[in-house]
């Protein structure tokens, strides 16, 4: 893929999104690398512990209001958001179908991310739990059993020294490596068998695959092509309560600052 049509690619994944200036978004899964456009984050796993759940710096970035809790119980009021973007989350946890149902319930629309099944098959992070194809516009989750697709592969390309080669090699054509998809009002999918909890257990305790010259790369592109839409963001403040659900309102009347919200599951 040309250099051209690299910056092509980035920018219709992560610069370009369809919201105007006075439009709330969510950037869910945020990590170290929030979404630009985003004025509320969430992330279950924010400090350095989980950094193998990340793929650039080990700990979670604080660039805004950060709401540590469960993408599959988020405390946000139902279409409190008018965007969401949740890129690369889905692949990583337990049950993304109720993640994905949260998604369309808290946002009216939103874009979404994963990493494609055939790709990832020859070269994935140990702490993915799902294969995902689109078939058709539904996406399809196929539950991982091992780490790999093929353990003799594997240990081929381990034993070789060649992964980040490889990765390398692969991510010149990132856009055959993903799923993206943009939807609005719902979203159609499958989920196939299910994880076995000791690649769950595995999964958690990974060792980060962090890429940190990548991570800065990517920050040093998003500021440079968002300079001419930094105009758009949204400037008016955020009620806390306007956001969150009945159970987390706290009637004070306070605004959202950058700092981490945590808050205590409601059980739904």
């Amino acid at each position: 893929m040309r250099l051209i049509d690299q910056l092509r690619s980035f920018r219709a994944r992560r610069i370009a999104i369809p919201v105007g200036a006075d439009d709330l978004v969510l950037d869910v899964g945020s990590g170290d690398k929030p979404h630009w456009r985003a004025d509320v984050l969430l992330d279950r796993y924010i400090d350095a512990a989980h950094a193998g759940q990340r793929s650039g710096r080990k700990a979670a970035r604080v660039s805004r209001p950060l709401f540590d809790a469960d993408a599959a119980a988020m405390p946000f009021a139902d279409r409190a958001f008018d965007y969401a973007v949740c890129s690369h989350v889905l692949e990583h946890v337990v049950d993304p179908g109720a993640v994905i149902d949260e998604l369309v319930r808290v946002s009216k629309a939103g874009y979404i991310e994963v990493p494609e099944a055939s790709s990832a098959k020859i070269l994935d992070f140990p702490s993915h739990l799902w294969w995902v194809r689109l078939d058709g516009n539904a996406l399809v989750f196929t539950a991982k059993t091992e780490r790999y697709h093929d353990a003799e592969i594997d240990a081929y390309i381990r034993r070789a020294g060649i992964e980040r080669r490889l990765a390398d090699l692969l991510d010149r054509d990132f856009d055959h490596r993903i799923v993206s998809l943009r939807w609005v009002g719902s979203v159609k999918y499958r989920v196939e068998g299910e994880v076995p909890q000791s690649l769950i257990d595995f999964a958690a305790e990974a060792g980060g695959h962090q890429r940190v010259g990548q991570t800065i790369a990517a920050r040093l592109m998003t500021a440079v092509m968002t300079l001419p839409l930094r105009r758009f963001r949204r400037q008016a403040p955020i009620l806390h309560d306007d956001v969150v659900d009945d159970a987390h309102r706290t009637g004070t009347g306070e605004t959202l600052h950058r700092k981490v919200y945590r808050t205590a599951p409601t059980g739904r």
